[in-house]
């Protein structure tokens, strides 16, 4: 801004464009490099010695879910399906009745067209 001369001003321009340009690339080189940067051996360490022991605890819950599954079958009363979901604890036991009373929903939606349509017909 101090010159007049418009050729100098557009070089002025041209390099500070060029050291921004420089200056964001080697921002994106130190966040690329932080990003991909190993772990640290002691954590690692750690994540093997807990992995038993969470692997045992991830099977011992599938096992539990589907059992539940199948208990969840039997049941045909959607009321008694919402009191299991108020009473149960964990979000995946949530999870697993939420989609057994949209099953048996569904159901009986199908159920209540097809009749509808029987009856329309005669």
């Amino acid at each position: 801004e101090a010159t007049l001369d418009l050729a100098e001003r557009r070089r002025i321009r041209s390099a500070i464009r060029e050291l921004q340009r420089q200056e964001l690339e080697r921002d994106e080189e130190a966040l690329a490099s932080k990003r991909f940067r190993p772990e640290h051996g002691s954590h690692r360490q750690d994540n093997k010695e807990n992995w038993p022991r969470s692997r045992r605890l991830e099977e011992e819950q599938q096992a539990a879910l589907a059992a539940l599954s199948r208990q969840l079958e039997a049941i045909t009363d959607v009321e008694e399906l919402t009191k299991l979901l108020r009473a149960a604890g964990e979000y995946e036991e949530r999870k697993v009745i939420r989609a057994a009373i949209r099953k048996l929903r569904a159901e009986e939606i199908e159920a209540a067209t097809l009749a509808g349509n029987t009856q329309s017909r005669r």
